[in-house]
């Protein structure tokens, strides 16, 4: 049975006082011993001896390397919980439970945890034993008589709240605690959400390394966070797996993935890499920018097929043989021959310089059987010394030149006949038009290369060479990306799996994402799982039920979200006098706890600067970390995406919306700036609000 200790009020702060003084010194006596057992652990570590465990001086870099990363790992950081909840089971190995034992309670944490004599002191929350600390309800209690959650001031345990699952009279009610961690003040990178995964999230987290998992969530419903844990898990579940084949986590900005960063290092995690779509493409200098027509077709999956005829018209048919001279002995194959062995690699599929490297092995492979028929007996050097001749080279050169991506996307957007030759069925005139540059740059250096070309360019490079591919990859904010740019990302996993998370409320490209069916067949995972968050635990529920009046508007189809936060949250939209009005609400909520975003149309970042430095209030970029000292972060709307504050001030909705292209990409930006904040929202407006929201 469970031992049965009193609960303790969530909100006290005084271990001494009241009848649950002694249960909580005993936990904080096991935090100590656990973190004691931790550092004694990163102190074996740090004390291995290697030098006569090498052979040479590569294997003691690597094991070297190894152990450095092992110690970051078992860093204890001070402010952060080591453990947050604890399992008490009902019944022994045999019965019930495999993992659970008759009096065994296991303490839930960020990583294991063990004694002198590898007793488990803190379980990795990854861990089977850890997960109905997530799924177990009254009406499914997973053998657990007791569930305990802990709350932290600071890495200071100072209260703890019980629930017993087995108890039919204790009715279920909605933990303190845990409202408290979803509410607490933010300040500085993105918080894991270990301590406050829920059911539905943590299927998805636990879900298996070979499927694919596309994620659809509105604000506020933690889908980066559970994707960003669910790389966490499949790193523990698959970790030799992985750390041959990679992880990637792909966002859509610097900003964003500054913002995320410290979440896996805070599991234990460091081998996880980051970057952008642009970063993954950047096969030249982006210099230039499209307007939005050239991106949209740019970005069409059209363009891949335009390439591929592109380059492989560089492919032609042989017209003279092949001599090769050894000799006193001449060789030929005949043009009709060489025909045939071009055609049957370009029936083959493959790529385009896997062909082109295969093809003087082909040629050499005939001569060998004339060499045979003639009596002699050649072996695998001549084959080789064959396909190195001269004239064997010559013809390659000739039949299937080497193509530079580079310089093939150069001369499809430089060259109309070029172009249309290649895009004949596929782009209309006034397409082909929108793409071709106005002034042709003479080289590949010179060119002022958009982010759409450097797209191009990536797909035209893995025709020639195929792309590594990495074991899982999670892609962020994934709505707002081309059928070009699903491409390239699904390239980096074509035999790994991917984790895809956006919201299709908030795409805000021309080009942004209709379905996700449509968007993973670009990526090449028609296959992937499509799960829907719609429980929203960051925004509070005013705001969210204000902001979701633009959804028929933007996205129709969508559930709204439906925040569970009991505290209804701030929210107040004020009509003040341009600048200074601004400036006196970020004044306002600045007296609050917490990080404060002022959000507005990228036009207005730097007169709302300006305001802001005359009137002595300290601000940021979205792409700095907030301190005690420097809360606010002055955030362009265009950038806005993916962050959170804990109070967000929203200058001129009327704004935003004129800011983009179209209304229906205003609104969805409006959406998007609008549902940033964690605690309250202010809205100061001289204009008239969007119709739409009135």
């Amino acid at each position: 049975m469970p031992v049965d200790e009193p609960v303790d009020d969530p909100t006290s702060e005084n271990p001494a006082s009241g009848p649950a003084a002694d249960p909580l010194t005993r936990e904080r006596t096991h935090l100590s011993a656990s973190r004691s057992a931790l550092r004694a652990m990163r102190e074996d570590v740090e004390a291995l001896d290697i030098r006569d465990v090498t052979a040479n001086w590569v294997n003691a870099a690597v094991l070297e390397r190894q152990i450095d990363e092992r110690i970051k790992a078992l860093a204890d950081l001070s402010d952060t919980p080591l453990f947050f909840g604890r399992l008490d089971y009902l019944h022994s190995p045999g019965a019930a439970q495999a993992e659970g034992a008759e009096g065994e309670r296991f303490y839930i944490g960020r990583r294991h945890v063990h004694d002198a004599d590898g007793d488990p002191m803190v379980i990795d929350w990854r861990a089977p034993v850890s997960q109905p600390f997530y799924r177990a309800s009254k009406k499914d209690p997973l053998d657990v008589g007791l569930r305990r959650r802990f709350g932290y001031t600071g890495g200071d345990l100072t209260a703890y709240e019980d629930e017993h699952l087995s108890d039919p009279a204790e009715a279920a009610t909605t933990s303190k605690l845990l409202q408290r961690e979803i509410e607490r003040p933010r300040v500085g990178p993105m918080r894991d959400i270990v301590a406050t995964i829920q059911p539905e999230q943590d299927e998805i987290v636990r879900s298996g390394l070979s499927g694919s998992v596309c994620v659809q969530g509105g604000p506020g419903t933690g889908k980066t966070a559970v994707g960003l844990h669910r790389v966490a898990y499949l790193l523990y579940a698959h970790r030799e797996r992985l750390a041959r084949t990679g992880t990637l986590v792909v966002g859509p900005n610097r900003s964003f993935l500054h913002y995320i960063e410290q979440v896996l290092p805070a599991l234990g995690e460091l081998s996880v890499a980051q970057a952008t779509v642009d970063d993954l493409v950047a096969h030249v200098e982006v210099r230039g920018t499209d307007d939005a027509p050239a991106a949209v077709v740019k970005g069409d999956a059209r363009m891949a097929e335009v390439l591929r005829r592109a380059l492989y018209s560089h492919v032609t048919t042989p017209t003279e043989p092949v001599v090769v001279v050894r000799g006193s002995r001449r060789w030929r194959v005949p043009a009709y021959e060489l025909e045939e062995l071009v055609r049957q690699l370009l029936d083959r599929d493959i790529r385009y310089g896997a062909a082109r490297e295969a093809l003087p092995q082909r040629i050499a492979h005939a001569v060998l059987v004339q060499m045979e028929r003639a009596g002699e007996a050649p072996d695998d050097r001549v084959q080789d010394a064959v396909a190195r001749n001269s004239a064997v080279k010559a013809a390659v050169r000739t039949v299937w030149p080497a193509v530079d991506p580079a310089k093939l996307v150069l001369r499809l957007l430089g060259e109309p006949e070029f172009l249309a030759e290649h895009a004949a069925g596929l782009l209309d005139e006034r397409e082909q038009k929108e793409i071709l540059w106005a002034k042709p740059a003479r080289s590949v250096k010179s060119a002022k290369w958009s982010a759409a070309d450097a797209v191009l360019i990536d797909e035209a490079a893995d025709l020639v060479r195929r792309t590594h591919s990495l074991g899982h990859v999670v892609l962020d904010e994934a709505q707002d990306l081309s059928p070009m740019q699903y491409r390239a990302v699904g390239r980096r996993c074509t035999t790994g799996s991917a984790t895809v998370l956006g919201d299709l409320a908030q795409g805000t490209t021309p080009w942004a994402t209709r379905s996700w069916q449509e968007a993973l067949a670009h990526l090449g995972k028609q296959d992937a799982v499509i799960e829907e968050l719609t429980a929203g635990f960051r925004v509070p529920t005013d705001v969210i039920t204000y902001a979701s009046r633009l959804l028929p508007h933007i996205a129709p189809g969508l559930t709204p979200v439906a925040s569970i936060r009991e505290n209804p949250g701030f929210f107040e939209v004020r009509r003040g006098e341009g600048p200074a009005a601004v400036v006196a609400a970020c004044r306002e909520l600045l007296g609050n706890e917490g990080s404060v975003g002022l959000i507005a149309a990228d036009a207005r970042v730097p007169g709302l600067a300006e305001e802001l430095t005359a009137a002595g209030i300290p601000f940021i970029g979205p792409g700095e970390e907030t301190t005690l000292e420097s809360r606010l972060t002055l955030v362009p709307a265009s950038l806005a995406k993916g962050l959170e504050y804990d109070y967000v001030v929203l200058d001129e909705p009327q704004a935003v919306v004129d800011a983009e292209p179209d209304l229906r990409t205003g609104l969805r930006r409006l959406y998007v700036s609008l549902t940033r904040a964690v605690s309250g929202l202010l809205i100061t407006h001289t204009t008239p609000l969007p119709t739409q929201l009135t």
